[in-house]
């Protein structure tokens, strides 16, 4: 569709800009505080730059809300753009070639395409609600695995309490803690890992969006912690935690969070 040919435009305008600031003190550099009471970096806004610009002339939604901006008319008729310029700022700003793109387009509070690229080697991602998934043009599903023993997870937390993941911790085979929730979304999307747990409880609907969609198209399962449907508001300083699996081993993944 042509929003999905619209992020790829700004993905390339983006990557062009940031690549010599990649791995360099430049690209954490602190700028201000962001929306979402975070420290903003340069290559935070340098990307949020280029891509708030592109939508502001090309007007495909009537609102758009990112991390670093917060909300902004942008004098489209309807829909909503929910934006992180790059997910996975750490890693960027050290040179871990693992930080994405991630945009998602929304309809009556209903998100109906996700892009996510990452921008260290172009991988992209892309859903469209009811289409299925793509990583490069072509089709991806959720991995058949139906044992915790058998799976690997990624576990996401910041300075919390590990209590609540240490059963689940003795049961898996594999951890992976990647830095990028966008990303590892889309991971579990194509089966490169089985689950992503997110418990740091700060996940906002800008980081989520694009990622869930992907993740739920390619067979997927996104909750809350207690199982239940996840909701975000259209607001960047109130965060949420997240389970994402393949499905199959998403109810035991919840039993052992509880």
């Amino acid at each position: 569709m042509e929003f999905i040919r619209a992020c790829e435009d700004v993905a390339g305008a983006v990557r062009d800009a940031i690549d010599g600031m990649v791995g360099t003190p430049e690209a954490g550099a602190f700028v201000k505080m962001g929306a979402d009471g975070t420290p903003t970096k340069k290559i935070d806004q340098v990307a949020e730059d280029i891509i708030v610009d592109y939508f502001t002339s090309h007007p495909f939604c009537r609102r758009l809300i990112s991390e670093e901006l917060g909300s902004a008319e942008m004098g489209g008729e309807s829909g909503t753009i929910f934006l992180d310029p790059v997910d996975g700022t750490y890693n960027a700003v050290v040179g871990i070639p693992f930080y994405a793109l991630s945009i998602a387009y929304a309809e009556g509070g209903v998100v109906q395409a996700g892009y996510v690229q990452n921008l260290a080697n172009k991988e992209t991602f892309c859903a469209v609600r009811g289409r299925g998934a793509s990583l490069d043009g072509r089709p991806i599903h959720v991995s058949k695995v139906s044992l915790l023993e058998e799976s690997a997870m990624s576990v996401y937390g910041r300075k919390f309490d590990p209590t609540r993941v240490q059963m689940i911790g003795r049961k898996i085979r594999r951890w992976r803690l990647l830095g990028a929730s966008a990303l590892e979304l889309c991971y579990v999307g194509c089966g490169r890992i089985d689950g992503f747990i997110d418990l740091r409880g700060t996940l906002r609907v800008t980081d989520a969006a694009a990622g869930m969609l992907i993740c739920e198209e390619a067979g997927g399962t996104v909750s809350d912690l207690e199982g239940n449907a996840l909701v975000f508001p259209d607001e960047v300083s109130v965060g949420r935690s997240l389970v994402a699996t393949n499905g199959i081993v998403h109810n035991k993944v919840i039993e052992y969070l509880r």
